[in-house]
Formats: C-alpha cells, sequence, structure tokens
C-alpha cells in the first residue's frame, strides 16, 4: 500500500524526490508504530493508532514542524486508501495538526551582502564558479537545489532569463541581470571548461552549469560548504537559503510587489512569501512614520 501511494505523489502528483524520500521515512516510522501495536493492515487503524503516532514522533524529539510533515504524510496516506477502495475509514482526518511556531527567515543586511560579495575572488575556475553561485542565489533568490539543477540550454544570457526547475518540477524564468549575469557569463566563458576533466568518465555531467574538478554536477552539499565557507570569510553564518530570504527581504524593502515577488521565488501560495511582510518591521515603521499623514512625530 505505502508503495502505491508513494507511486501515486510521484506520477499524478510530480512530487520531487525529496519529498518522496521524506514521506517514505515518515511512513516506515508509521508503520512501524502500527506493527508495535499489532496492527499489520494500514486500512484498519484507528484515531488512536494515528494519535499514538503522533506522541512517538514527539518523544523522538522531532521538531514541531517535522511531526507536523509526519502527520500530514499519513493524513495523505489514509485519503489514498479511502480513494482507492482500499480502506472504509480515515483514521487520521480528525487527529489536529500540530500548532507550528512562526520562524521568521533569516536574513543579512544589504552591508553583510556587499561585505560578502565585495571579498577578492580568485581568477582559477573554481574562483570564477564561487563568485557566480553566491551571485546567482542572492541576485536570482533560487533554491539552493534548483542551482546545482541548472543545464546549460537553461541560461539565456541574450535575453536576460534563467530557467529553473522548482518543487514538484514546475518550472519558471527567473530574471537573470547585472552582477548576477556577468558572474555567470565570466565562469561559464572563461572557467567551466577549465574544470572538466580532459576525458569524458561517467562522473562527467556535460549539461549541467555548475560543476566540480571531475567535470560532474556540483552536489547541494558542496554548494553548502562554498556559501559557508565564503560566509566564514566575511564574518558571517550563512547557508544558501539564507541567501533567498535576503534576496526576498531586499526586494520587498525596495517596494517590490508582493505578488511579483511569489512568482520569483516559485511559491504556490501567496501566504507562503507573506511571511517576508514580517521579517523587518522596523523598516515598515520608519515607513509608516515618515509617509502617514497622522503618523508623523511633530
Amino acid at each position: 500500500m505505502a508503495e502505491e501511494f508513494l507511486s501515486h505523489l510521484a506520477v499524478e502528483r510530480g512530487s520531487s524526490r525529496n519529498t518522496l524520500s521524506a514521506y517514505r521515512r515518515d511512513l516506515e516510522r508509521y508503520m512501524a508504530t502500527l506493527a508495535r501495536r499489532g496492527i499489520d493492515d494500514p486500512a484498519t487503524a484507528s484515531k488512536d493508532d494515528v494519535v499514538a503516532f503522533v506522541a512517538a514522533q514527539r518523544e523522538r524529539g522531532l521538531a514541531p514542524s517535522s511531526v507536523e510533515r509526519s502527520l500530514a504524510c499519513v493524513k495523505s496516506f489514509h485519503g489514498f486508501l479511502v480513494r482507492e477502495g482500499l480502506a472504509v475509514e480515515q483514521p487520521a482526518a480528525r487527529v489536529p495538526l500540530p500548532k507550528v511556531p512562526t520562524r521568521l527567515p533569516d536574513h543579512v543586511s544589504i552591508d553583510d551582502i556587499e561585505r560578502l560579495l565585495g571579498q577578492p575572488f580568485s581568477d582559477t575556475p573554481a574562483g570564477l564558479r564561487d563568485r557566480a553561485i553566491l551571485e546567482v542565489l542572492y541576485g536570482c533568490g533560487v533554491r539552493v537545489s534548483e542551482l546545482t539543477a541548472l543545464d546549460l540550454g537553461d541560461v539565456d544570457s541574450d535575453r536576460g532569463v534563467m530557467r529553473v526547475r522548482g518543487k514538484g518540477d514546475k518550472q519558471r524564468l527567473v530574471p537573470l541581470a547585472g552582477e548576477a549575469s556577468r558572474a555567470l557569463d565570466a565562469y561559464l566563458v572563461h572557467g567551466r571548461g577549465h574544470l572538466k576533466p580532459k576525458k569524458a568518465t561517467l562522473r562527467t555531467d556535460p549539461s549541467a552549469v555548475f560543476i566540480n574538478v571531475r567535470g560532474g554536477r556540483l552536489s547541494r552539499q558542496a554548494v553548502f560548504g562554498i556559501v559557508r565557507r565564503y560566509g566564514r570569510a566575511a564574518g558571517l553564518d550563512l547557508h544558501p537559503h539564507t541567501l533567498r530570504h535576503s534576496f526576498a527581504t531586499h526586494m520587498l524593502e525596495g517596494g517590490a510587489d508582493l505578488r511579483a515577488l511569489q512568482e520569483l521565488l516559485g511559491h504556490a501560495d501567496i501566504s507562503t512569501t507573506q511571511v517576508y511582510t514580517h521579517v523587518d518591521m522596523s523598516h515598515l515603521r520608519e515607513e509608516y512614520l515618515s509617509t502617514h499623514p497622522r503618523a508623523r512625530i511633530r
């Protein structure tokens, strides 16, 4: 049943590999909980069994967001069983999702970004690549998974756009301009070709934009390491998502429309984008005090 459900997510919903991997782990833990309670057929599980699973996840010390995802997986799984006629009832339907405290995205200031991107980069192929990675992450606001998935055919420097593949393999176009465009062009022209080995091997990837010294597609872990290393050199504690959050925050501070930002970030729901409106209340307060006719301090 679990494999049928995961296959449904992959084929019918187009769920990403990361989502499928997380749901597989959640289902394995759920099945283990049911087994401990003497249940070998999930179609016969009750609400109490689902509640016991949630309690077990909390006892494992999982973050509320992880518990929420696990329960969402179980709810979706049982809903699938009912729709497919494999079960009569949905035992997870009335189990409430745990409350997840609102966590504002980490971001850094524009001055911090200037310090990060203004530091000296080597003129080596790897240096050109690393600079392009940082500039594109901040300049385009893409996720690290979207960055590493970029193919050469996705970059259209003449039109100033880049095609990225987001969650659920959904594609969108993002603007490619300014320092991000210049850094990426410099890497593609002067750097990437020198990173490829002279002879193609199973590890090489001729279509990948960002590659390692063996010519293979750069991994997300490698990008994390690059961002962290240059961040430390600038006195910052950074990860790739910090640059994406900073992109969104600085766009809003500059007057960007929330709907436009939603498109740029690839958010399916505007509520996901709205979290950035709460990031810098000091900025919004300053704007309010300086522009509202009844709020000005006399």
